[in-house]
């Protein structure tokens, strides 16, 4: 008997078939994207602009430390994260007109009228052995108090929380309420 020979399969088109498949699902998968934080920075100054220094009144500054540890300072007392949040939005609204908390600046915000602006500054410092979880628990309670804040201005004058109000109400509560959070360098505490 003769061997009989097997006939082989067609391959020229497999390669042209797997790139279309590749192609297909790049195009309708979704890849998860992570946000980072949102923060707007200054814009690059410009090279002909004066410097000016500005002296900040020492009352309006509130120093929020996290060392080495992951021990948290708001000012020089020692708290847990959950008790920044309270801590922040004591500072900024100043409901006492405290000597101690920031002062009040009446301006005039187009679209709503005068309305007292803190010059608080939220001034964070960590440390370069600062844990990232510890930092961004510091970085959403800090938001988290401005947050709140902006909630109760548009509760109290417009009836509703910030995120539901207009464009223009939402551009007036930033304005009444400004999200003041400088972030200094990181120090290296441990080589010191």
């Amino acid at each position: 008997m003769a061997k009989r020979k097997t006939p082989g399969l067609n391959t020229q088109s497999t390669a042209d078939i797997a790139f279309l498949l590749l192609c297909y699902f790049l195009m309708v998968s979704t890849m998860d994207q992570q946000s980072g934080l949102v923060r707007r920075l200054p814009p690059m100054p410009d090279k002909n602009q004066k410097t000016e220094d500005t002296k900040v009144n020492r009352r309006n500054i509130i120093i929020v430390k996290i060392n080495s540890s992951d021990r948290l300072f708001a000012g020089d007392q020692l708290m847990d994260v959950s008790q920044l949040k309270d801590k922040i939005k004591e500072f900024m609204t100043n409901p006492n007109d405290d000597p101690n908390l920031p002062e009040k600046e009446v301006k005039s915000i187009e679209g709503f009228g005068d309305y007292p602006v803190t010059k608080g500054v939220i001034s964070l410092q960590n440390d370069r052995g600062t844990s990232y979880k510890a930092y961004i628990a510091v970085q959403n309670e800090l938001v988290r108090a401005i947050n709140e804040i902006r909630d109760d201005f548009c509760r109290q004058h417009y009836g509703r929380v910030y995120n539901a109000c207009s464009e223009d109400q939402q551009k007036i509560a930033r304005e009444a309420i400004p999200q003041n959070i400088s972030e200094a360098e990181p120090k290296d505490v441990a080589k010191k």
